[in-house]
């Protein structure tokens, strides 16, 4: 007993230092926010004397931080959309389906998950130049969509090879189409699977700067992401204001991780057992 409870608080202390560093980041923004200029100034790591909403309020104001949240927003669904559409067929055909050359398409794309973005990124943009899709949300969206559809082809394939062959065959036997097996069978059963690969991918894109900024060149179409990432320079006098600008970023990716733990945590384990 006494080894056990050892070896627990030799677990139990560095996850504690490790939850402490994740969410001390968290609070001195909070308490900045919270700040006026000149408290910040006099003593950047004091607690704040009065609790107020005002940079929030100017950050959101002053900066275009509803038009950027509103460009996150549609790039942001538009894209999970697309990715769960392809990605739950892609994943249906890959593991419930024969064809020739199955194999070697699924390690393509498994190749796709091993190649960094920054690999690809001056011919990427040279093509979406060449099409006209620089500075528009279609692009974004499409850029988001092959950047992240290998990796949700590969989280619906595992998922999908777990439901038994069985299955599918008695609905074909029924008189059902590939497309209505999709339809009736595959995509009521891969709910929880699509609920969690779509929160991962919301993350994905609504937490991207680099993508974002190579393809929205006009402020008009900034993501929020880039925009907070702009408030910097602008504002580098004033943290606080930055501070403010930096929750207001923060709070939807805060809120999903509170409502949807157990959905993330089963979307990043989805491919890890079989069976």
């Amino acid at each position: 007993m006494r080894e056990r409870g050892i070896g627990r608080w030799i677990v139990a202390i560095p996850m504690a230092l490790l939850a402490l560093a994740t969410i001390y980041p968290m609070v001195f923004t909070l308490n900045v926010a919270m700040k006026s200029r000149r408290e910040y100034v006099l003593d950047r790591f004091s607690l704040a004397d009065h609790l107020t909403a005002a940079n929030i309020a100017d950050a959101w104001n002053s900066s275009g931080l509803g038009r950027y949240t509103f460009n996150s927003v549609l790039v942001t669904a538009g894209s999970v959309a697309l990715l769960l559409l392809l990605g739950s067929m892609a994943g249906y055909a890959f593991s419930q389906l024969t064809f020739r050359g199955r194999r070697w398409l699924f390690l393509v794309c498994l190749g796709a998950l091993m190649i960094p973005f920054q690999v690809i990124m001056v011919p990427f943009f040279r093509v979406l130049g060449q099409i006209h899709l620089l500075d528009t949300h279609v692009g974004l969206i499409l850029a988001y969509t092959g950047q992240f559809l290998p990796f949700t082809i590969f989280l619906m394939t595992s998922f999908y090879s777990r439901i038994p062959a069985e299955v599918v065959e008695a609905a074909r036997v029924d008189g059902s189409t590939t497309l209505g097996v999709y339809r009736r069978i595959m995509l009521p059963l891969g709910r929880p699977a699509l609920l969690s690969v779509g929160i991962l991918n919301a993350l994905f894109c609504w937490n991207d700067v680099l993508i974002s900024l190579l393809v929205m060149q006009s402020e008009q179409h900034r993501t929020l992401m880039v925009g907070v990432t702009a408030l910097r320079g602008q504002y580098s006098d004033n943290i606080p204001l930055f501070a403010g600008g930096v929750l207001v970023a923060a709070l939807p990716v805060i809120a999903i991780y509170l409502f949807f733990q157990r959905q993330i945590t089963d979307g990043v384990t989805a491919g890890s057992t079989k069976g």
